[in-house]
């Protein structure tokens, strides 16, 4: 589900309610350890939790001095984004694709 590829990690295959609790503390382990972008191009399956969990992990980013940048976000993530009014959140990464 998620690969550390240098300094980015990327997600893959399905993230949705059943398994967003441990994909949100692998990810946390992730960001504790240093990474600086989310690659989310291989998601096959969202909901909003998906979104929830990616704005955790940027509060734990920027609690820890750093940013997160997200690449390749999925329509059906950015159009969650618009309708909570927080897609500037996700779009403010210098690594947006």
């Amino acid at each position: 589900m998620i690969r550390r590829d240098g300094a980015r990690i990327v997600i893959s295959g399905a993230v949705t309610l059943g398994n967003a609790a441990r994909v949100l503390e692998e990810g946390y382990g992730e960001v504790r350890a240093g990474v600086q972008a989310v690659d989310l191009g291989e998601i096959t399956e969202l909901d909003s939790s998906l979104l929830a969990l990616l704005l955790a992990w940027q509060r734990e980013a920027r609690r820890l001095g750093r940013g997160l940048a997200f690449a390749n976000l999925p329509e059906g993530l950015a159009t969650i984004a618009r309708l909570y009014g927080v897609d500037e959140l996700l779009q403010g990464s210098p690594a947006q694709h």
